[in-house]
């Protein structure tokens, strides 16, 4: 089937372009942000324990996290993916708007964000992660939305009926819409195993094991999708077919399922005094 006739750009307000790329981050960012007040506001997910973070504080994470995705996301895509920019144009690396940015590089600025963000505020920095980690898949699922309205990062050929003819693909045939994939796997379905793990099983009660949940979950579905999504084409040919994503979310896979497993033989972690008095 063809490309549908999207418009990257919602509305232009003068000079101003609104994309819908920069609102699926305000949305994802927005919407992460209730889901984590009403996460701490849940008091029978946390058991006997103090909830990791009072609303005040997680208004002030936002910030912090945003700049993490932001800047993370920035680099991590120029430093991974395209570092001849940095010889050739550095200026082009501060023109977001012109697109390119690295999941994995958002998730190290985030890393960052929540450690700096903990160790201002002396908050446990797993347990703070773990408040953090059933919030992304909501980002993750509008940012791939986002991706296929502007007809990028679009998947191998296919003979499949829902493939794509992408307009500015390499060749005109029809292909795998991952970006959709992605938008299913990474944002609802991470989301929903998420929740389960929150809600059914009380995880916020044991440290680490939703950071782990997360990052397994991540890398399980990148590491499947990377087989139909078309590497870029300025990317070398990595041995055994991997791709850059795959050879960056095994260590996701390894570090997840080590937390998952100590959070398991830990067990809830007991209570704790509150790091600061709830506020609202």
């Amino acid at each position: 089937m063809p490309f549908p006739d999207f418009d990257p750009v919602l509305i232009h307000i003068g000079p101003l372009a609104i994309r819908w790329y920069a609102l699926a981050y305000v949305a994802g960012i927005l919407l992460g942000w209730r889901y984590a007040v009403w996460l701490v506001r849940n008091h029978r997910l946390w058991g006997a324990q103090t909830p990791t973070a009072n609303p005040v504080q997680i208004d002030d994470l936002v910030l912090w996290i945003t700049l993490g995705v932001i800047l993370g996301g920035r680099l991590g895509y120029v430093l991974f993916y395209d570092s001849q920019l940095i010889w050739t144009d550095p200026l082009e690396i501060l023109k977001v708007w012109h697109g390119g940015m690295s999941f994995h590089g958002g998730l190290i600025g985030v890393c960052l964000a929540i450690t700096g963000f903990a160790s201002a505020n002396k908050i446990d920095i797993l347990k703070l992660g773990d408040l953090v980690a059933p919030v992304v898949p909501l980002g993750l699922g509008f940012g791939r939305i986002a991706n296929f309205i502007n007809g990028e990062l679009w998947g191998r050929p296919t003979t499949l009926p829902w493939g794509v003819i992408f307009p500015d693909a390499p060749t005109l045939e029809p292909r795998h819409p991952s970006q959709l994939y992605e938008a299913a796997l990474e944002g609802l379905v991470l989301f929903l195993v998420l929740r389960f793990l929150t809600h059914r099983k009380l995880w916020l009660q044991r440290r680490g094991g939703l950071v782990g949940a997360f990052l397994v979950g991540y890398a399980i579905i990148r590491i499947a999708l990377e087989n139909v999504r078309q590497p870029d084409v300025f990317m070398p040919n990595f041995p055994l077919g991997l791709t850059m994503g795959m050879m960056l979310s095994i260590p996701m896979l390894l570090i997840g399922a080590f937390l998952i497993w100590r959070a398991s033989r830990q067990g809830p972690v007991a209570a704790a005094p509150a790091a600061a008095p709830a506020a609202d």
